[in-house]
């Protein structure tokens, strides 16, 4: 499948510009992306993927059948429609509604979501048209709870395509120590942060479902054993970001997420999830949120961590990254994913790069390495090198200035004198040129 952007604020898998190829699979018990070279395992997606696949004009048809479906007629609009009804066990509950000739015309289904719960959705199909012998629609439109979530126009069908795709290696946690009490946790598609607290310990990102997020939470004790995982920062509210909240309340972490998505999350985390019951459905516990505003401090004896707003991003409204000051690390999603090592700068240039160079800029961060939940870490001159720029940047003029204004009166007679004041002095940002393009 290419997907490209259709509106400002597509998404994080819909690319800026052009477009982007994915493929997205599903077996009996396993679900993965085809994205590059390697299969990444995706088993968060299993139970959509596989709801996916029966809602299908000939998939609803062959579960049906497997399920032994019960069947009804009903009359609509003067036509005698027939329904198929059925539930495929741990994965949905269905309706297939048939038309006079016996095609199908819609599908009403519910299925559980790792973030909303239990929800209704319905698939409505129309001109079908013959594909070498195959009947299958050009025209594909999808509800959810009552909202419009896809519209595709189907221009061509290959009937009995070969499929050659092998089920990756088991989701794992990869760990790796960045500084003293801070583990970057790979591995898979999306990463997370560990950071250990005085007595707690504050994780950055639970994504995509309960496996994901179990694992990470499992690694995280692993590596700082008898400190409670009190917080969980999400850095927005986009579904693969927010898939494994649901488990890191179950292990009693407070969820930390923007402001205005509060309200948001604390009515997801009540919705049931009764068609396949997640860990947080099963243990009965209540979810707490606080909210963020533009910024907000967790400190102690050990160190302290900041949560920021990232502003104007045409990505996501409610967005947050978190800089730790005295590591200078900064941790992001989405609005920034490192090159491959060596890779040209890119033409365009990624508009949500320079987002992110002007937030920190805002934001006035010492930042030397950047932790970023998709891809590798790298040191802030890589995303300076992404968005074009050459030389001189502010990062380092901030911290000049910063020494500079922090001159004591004792001081500050040595270096009004000769050429030294002269070189801090023509470093001001006042004097330099600071704009990203």
């Amino acid at each position: 499948m290419r997907r490209s952007r259709a509106e400002p604020k597509g998404g994080g898998a819909v690319p800026l510009v052009g477009e982007a190829a994915l493929g997205s699979v599903a077996s009996a018990t396993h679900a993965w992306n085809l994205a590059g070279p390697m299969p990444v395992p995706r088993n968060a997606a299993l139970v959509s993927r596989l709801h996916d696949l029966w809602i299908t004009p000939h998939g609803v048809i062959k579960v049906a059948v497997k399920e032994k479906a019960t069947l009804s007629y009903h009359t609509e609009g003067g036509r005698k429609l027939g329904a198929l009804s059925f539930a495929v066990p741990g994965v949905m509950t269905a309706t297939a509604i048939l038309n006079e000739n016996h095609l199908v015309e819609r599908v009403e289904s519910r299925q559980t979501g790792p973030v909303l719960g239990d929800i209704s959705m319905v698939t409505t199909y129309a001109d079908y048209r013959d594909h070498g012998g195959v009947k299958f629609p050009a025209r594909i439109e999808q509800t959810q709870e009552g909202s419009m979530v896809l519209a595709v126009t189907i221009t061509e069908v290959t009937p009995n395509a070969e499929v050659n795709a092998a089920v990756p290696a088991a989701e794992r946690v990869a760990a790796e120590k960045v500084a003293a009490g801070v583990w970057f946790l790979g591995g898979g598609s999306h990463n997370s942060v560990a950071i250990e607290m005085s007595d707690h310990v504050i994780l950055v990102e639970s994504p995509l479902g309960d496996e994901r997020g179990n694992l990470v939470i499992q690694e995280t004790k692993k590596l700082v054993p008898g400190k409670p995982i009190r917080f969980v920062i999400n850095s927005h509210n986009h579904f693969d970001r927010s898939g494994g909240l649901r488990a890191a309340v179950v292990e009693g972490a407070t969820v930390v997420v923007q402001a205005q998505s509060k309200g948001y999350f604390e009515k997801v985390f009540t919705n049931p999830s009764r068609i396949t019951p997640d860990l947080l459905a099963k243990s009965g516990k209540r979810a707490n949120v606080i909210g963020v505003a533009e910024n907000m401090s967790m400190k102690d004896a050990t160190r302290t961590v900041e949560i920021h707003r990232i502003k104007d991003s045409v990505h996501a409204d409610t967005f947050l990254m978190v800089y730790l000051p005295n590591e200078r690390l900064l941790i992001e999603a989405d609005v920034y994913t490192p090159l491959p090592p060596n890779a040209p700068v890119p033409n365009p240039i990624n508009a949500l790069n320079v987002e992110l160079v002007q937030n920190i800029e805002r934001l006035k961060l010492s930042v030397d390495r950047i932790l970023p939940l998709h891809g590798r870490v790298v040191p802030l001159a890589e995303l300076h090198r992404t968005v074009g720029r050459q030389g001189f940047h502010r990062q380092g003029c901030i911290q000049l200035c910063s020494l500079w204004e922090s001159l004591n009166e004792w001081a500050r007679p040595l270096v009004h004198k000769g050429k030294i004041k002269e070189k801090f002095h023509a470093l001001r940002p006042s004097n330099r040129r600071t704009s990203v393009l």
